[in-house]
């Protein structure tokens, strides 16, 4: 069950000023939700939906007793409307049948809320609908827009609604997220290094590719400390073969970065900052062997070979050329 307390883990700006409105009564009466997909947006406009409507809230928290409390949670109260893209689009008949539901009296009480998730999806008739309600809101009605691409919505509902800016979840609390969802820590943690977006992150842990990417990236950082002479061998006939779309190659290359960051931490004493935390004795042997020095160059060759990558630099002569490099440190 969502709470205050849970959103504010992940949000805690955006919770502290909708509690503060609640507590004062001055919500707005329409609140652009905008951010990464995973922030927490939906979790965050059905605890405000909960609060409004709730018959027993105090001091800005629903009571998640009394019935509206109960439907919500369970999703089925007669006045919270929730509005998702019909196919590609949200459309305006859509639009439409929600503004007929604002012309009617709440069924439970004179109180409403209506949420549209990925409300940049909206076609530009069905936006155009929607600025009737935002330029004429009834006195108890909320609307909540929920949008990941804030800057394609119309400027006009832009200027009508309160914007809130869900920040980028921190590593920390994607990883606490996927370890409840039974992700493997050390998939977790590096995952949450790599993104900012939840959803994203479980999508890579549930890919057995990435764990295997894992397993590569470790493999040639051990050829590199080992057997220098062979590395390019490898690369070739176990890395590049694996690695074949250029979207795996930069996933390879953010795996060897995160991997030369550790070993910096590791220089600077910082080992409970290390993200490939079940390598630190392998880490900690390539310290004994590299100087910080040479981790800096081998991260800054790291980055030139993404920057290569991306002007569509050949990947075998990107790799060939980094695995030089790395080779020297």
């Amino acid at each position: 069950m969502v709470s205050w307390e849970e959103c504010s883990k992940t949000q805690p700006r955006v919770v502290k000023l909708l509690k503060n409105s609640i507590r004062k009564q001055r919500l707005a009466h329409a609140y652009i939700f905008e951010g990464a997909h995973g922030t927490g947006k939906m979790a965050t406009a059905t605890v405000l939906a909960k609060t409004y409507l709730c018959r027993n809230s105090e001091d800005g928290n629903p009571c998640e007793s009394c019935p509206n409390c109960k439907r919500i949670t369970s999703g089925n109260h007669p006045d919270v409307h929730i509005i998702a893209p019909d196919g590609q689009n949200i459309k305006i008949d859509q639009i439409r049948g929600l503004q007929k539901e604002f012309a009617y009296s709440g069924m439970e009480s004179s109180k409403k809320v209506y949420i549209i998730e990925h409300a940049d999806k909206m076609t530009v008739q069905a936006a155009n609908s929607l600025l009737k309600f935002l330029e004429e809101p009834g006195n108890d009605t909320i609307a909540l827009l929920l949008t990941e691409q804030v800057h394609r919505l119309l400027d006009t509902i832009r200027s009508r609604a309160q914007t809130l800016t869900f920040s980028p979840l921190p590593p920390q609390g994607i990883l606490e997220k996927l370890l409840k969802d039974d992700i493997p820590k050390p998939v977790a943690m590096l995952a949450s290094s790599l993104t900012s977006d939840y959803a994203e992150a479980l999508e890579i842990c549930r890919e057995e590719w990435f764990a295997q990417a894992r397993a590569k990236v470790i493999q040639l950082t051990e050829d590199l400390r080992l057997r220098p002479d062979y590395c390019l061998v490898v690369l070739q006939d176990q890395y590049l073969s694996f690695f074949k779309e250029k979207d795996q190659l930069r996933l390879a290359l953010n795996l060897l970065l995160i991997w030369y960051r550790d070993l910096l931490s590791i220089h600077l004493s910082n080992s409970e900052n290390v993200v490939f935390f079940d390598q630190l004795q392998a880490l900690e042997q390539q310290a004994l062997h590299t100087s910080q020095k040479k981790t800096g160059e081998a991260l800054q060759a790291i980055l030139t070979a993404q920057a290569r990558l991306r002007s569509n630099v050949s990947p075998l002569m990107v790799m060939e050329q980094l695995v030089l490099r790395l080779r020297e440190g």
